[in-house]
């Protein structure tokens, strides 16, 4: 797909990427699969969301293959307190039972169509991919402790390459089906890390509500090697909650994603940043 200048201008954002740049690469990824990660305590807020959904359609505008793996914690939180029930917490993974799974499978699902729904507001083609439509997600048990957590064992990215090819933007639920077609929770990131995998991504985005991987004088690091990475661990830079998602980007690098990046959810068109212009938006981790 070649747009002019005039259609370009007439796609992007006034306060967006500058366009000299998006027309480079637009080139680059015209022939990639971009996965992005959308969830984090940040995103319950419904400008934050719309802002999302604006750049989600000018990407599929542009021509490119985008395929979102949603979260969902605050919203699970909310509807579990609703229901005065208490949450407890192994390894960061909550400990799930058959009545809390059901209320997860249900916020994840309605957040799902949610997503979809907004994209068709706005002139985009999205489709949902969930437990209850078009399962995409093999798991594992994580752990008998755990109840109903999965690790993602086999991806279906037949299906997620066929709605693609149809020119959809899949909306994929951080749930899995058992062996035994029972439903399990999986965390966001690690979810998105496995279909990044299956689809060999070009890019994996993780947005979050932090500006990406800071050093010890909490400036940001614009890119960073894996042997880096596993440095600021050793030496107690990155710590505690950022552990576990960089430990899906590494395995992401590792595993046939070309690279990375953590980018700040909050910022305005903080995607179109990363994706368009030479600087990026947050922290991108390479091989």
């Amino acid at each position: 797909m070649n747009l002019s200048e005039e259609e370009l201008k007439k796609i992007l954002p006034d306060n967006g990427p500058d366009i000299n740049e998006v027309s480079k690469y637009i080139d680059k990824y015209k022939n990639e699969v971009i996965t992005i990660k959308y969830g984090g305590n940040v995103f319950i807020d419904r400008k934050i969301f719309n802002n999302f959904i604006k750049d989600l359609s000018i990407l599929q505008k542009l021509g490119l293959s985008v395929v979102v793996v949603h979260g969902g914690g605050p919203r699970i939180k909310r509807e579990l307190e609703k229901s005065d029930i208490k949450s407890k917490f192994i390894r960061g993974l909550r400990v799930t039972d058959e009545k809390i799974i059901n209320i997860v499978e249900n916020v994840l699902i309605d957040f799902n169509n949610d997503i979809v729904s907004s994209l068709r507001a706005v002139g985009s083609k999205a489709i949902s991919l969930n437990t209850k439509e078009e399962n995409v997600i093999e798991i594992l048990p994580e752990s008998k402790e755990l109840g109903f957590v999965g690790i993602p064992n086999k991806v279906n990215s037949d299906i997620i390459k066929k709605k693609i090819n149809n020119k959809l933007i899949p909306i994929i639920s951080p749930l899995g089906l058992g062996s035994d077609r029972k439903t399990y929770n999986i965390n966001g990131d690690t979810a998105a890390g496995a279909i990044a995998k299956s689809l060999r991504s070009r890019r994996l985005l993780l947005m979050t509500n932090v500006e990406g991987v800071l050093d010890k004088n909490n400036t940001l690091i614009e890119e960073i090697s894996s042997s880096k990475i596993l440095e600021m661990i050793d030496d107690n830079t990155i710590t505690e909650g950022m552990i576990p998602k960089i430990n899906t980007c590494l395995d992401a690098v590792n595993n046939g994603v070309t690279a990375v990046a953590i980018i700040d959810g909050r910022k305005k068109h903080s995607v179109l940043f990363e994706i368009f212009s030479d600087k990026g938006s947050g922290t991108l981790i390479r091989k």
